[in-house]
């Protein structure tokens, strides 16, 4: 019996260490990343854009507060502001730029195209996307640089989800040589489900944007391009671009975001991942980074990490001015907390009232899905949702919906399209679409 046990326990021994040696093959097989690569800009250094953003936003306020009649300062002023919140992603930033822009179309009593655009622009990063409208349509009445408004007025058609429209002011400025009408031609062919198209015409705006050479848009389109490729499964092309982000901005915490989904949910290295978020969150207050590593943390099992980056992300969106910002990650959270079940109902109305997309109505039937209303789900998905998108968590949502409502044959299709998205879904999804 000794002897049994004995060879039993080497047998296990040898077992154990072979599928270990699998395991890690596996990894190493996935392996595209490597921390040479981006640990320089993990360090924290001075970020040259906020200083040069903090120096023109402290020179404009020193002019104005010397000739305060002269309202063009204020949109200077508002555009350091701008910036600041896109380096650090301080709401404040945002919402003081907006008090300059109002103060600067209130002086010209809104007749000034420029400025219209400007507080549309601001009120699209806020979310207001019916209010940008209302301006933007100011601003085509004025007529003043009519392109450029309406190249505006497609981006805010196409985030309420008025897509005719959207499409007819696309065509009105379309021009193949034109960087701006190709990023958004992107977009739309994105929007339809096209992603080869997307990739194509953002692939022509990066020629475009390295030939004239300027940072800002480079860094723009590069980070553009590394999230299509990820969702086309060319991860080391994601990656790549969103190292050429991280040379042009070590500080910019979207591309290291974007590396650390790739380690994570490629790669399967959640500590590696959580390592580069906890430096990107240093120098950016976005609170989906907490949602981010609380998925992360989930997946390692770790409860208490867990609810900590839970804790930290409501704290931070309790914060008024954020407005509706967060409402979709606000939805998703709430809709599967018993406590607050209906709160997500009522947030994905609002969410209806501001953008009334597929998206949003998928919120609003995910809501009554998890409030036990089957039914109603599966009559908003086939009337708003079925056929209009693409996009992964929709679908499973969709599928769920289907399964739980006896259409089988339908959740079942979904879920093969599904199993190919699961490096965008994430490693926690990989069980639940295999219970579909």
């Amino acid at each position: 019996m000794k002897i049994t046990k004995i060879i039993n326990q080497l047998l296990f021994v040898v077992l154990a260490s072979f599928f270990a040696s699998c395991n890690n093959q596996d990894n190493q097989d996935n392996k595209i990343t490597n921390p040479k690569d981006y640990n320089a800009f993990l360090e924290i250094s001075n970020n040259k854009d906020l200083e040069l953003a903090q120096a023109d936003l402290k020179f404009w306020k020193q002019k104005l507060q010397k000739t305060p009649n002269q309202f063009p300062y204020l949109a200077k002023v508002s555009a350091s502001q701008s910036q600041i919140f896109g380096v650090t992603g301080k709401i404040e930033s945002l919402i003081e730029a907006e008090e300059s822009l109002l103060k600067a179309n209130e002086a010209v009593n809104y007749t000034n195209a420029g400025y219209l655009r400007a507080l549309a622009k601001n009120y699209i990063s806020q979310h207001r996307f019916k209010e940008a409208l209302k301006l933007l349509k100011k601003a085509e009445n004025i007529g003043e640089h009519l392109e450029s408004t309406q190249k505006m007025l497609f981006d805010v058609n196409l985030e309420i989800g008025d897509f005719e429209t959207a499409k007819m002011y696309l065509d009105t400025f379309k021009d193949f040589s034109d960087f701006d009408y190709l990023i958004r031609l992107s977009k739309w062919s994105d929007h339809r489900g096209d992603l080869d198209g997307a990739i194509k015409y953002m692939e022509r705006a990066r020629d475009k944007a390295e030939y004239a050479n300027i940072p800002s848009t480079k860094k723009w389109v590069y980070t553009n391009l590394a999230d299509y490729y990820g969702h086309a499964g060319r991860i080391n092309d994601s990656y790549n671009h969103y190292l050429k982000a991280l040379e042009i901005d070590s500080q910019d915490a979207y591309s290291k975001k974007g590396i650390a989904w790739i380690v994570y949910s490629h790669e399967k290295n959640p500590e590696e991942a959580l390592r580069i978020l906890n430096h990107a969150i240093k120098t950016h207050e976005s609170p989906d980074y907490y949602l981010l590593q609380a998925d992360i943390a989930e997946y390692l099992e770790d409860s208490n990490l867990k609810n900590q980056q839970l804790a930290l992300y409501k704290k931070a969106v309790s914060n008024t001015q954020y407005g509706d910002m967060y409402n979709k990650y606000n939805a998703l959270l709430f809709a599967e907390d018993n406590k607050n079940k209906t709160k997500a109902l009522e947030i994905a109305l609002t969410e209806i009232q501001n953008r009334p997309t597929p998206q949003s109505y998928d919120l609003l039937a995910w809501s009554y899905f998890n409030l036990g209303e089957d039914k109603k789900a599966l009559s908003i998905m086939e009337d708003y949702v079925v056929g209009k998108t693409s996009e992964p968590d929709v679908l499973y949502h969709l599928a769920r919906i289907y399964k739980v409502n006896g259409k089988l044959n339908k959740a079942q299709e979904l879920k093969k399209e599904l199993n190919n998205s699961i490096f965008e879904l994430g490693p926690l999804m990989a069980n639940e679409i295999s219970n579909i």
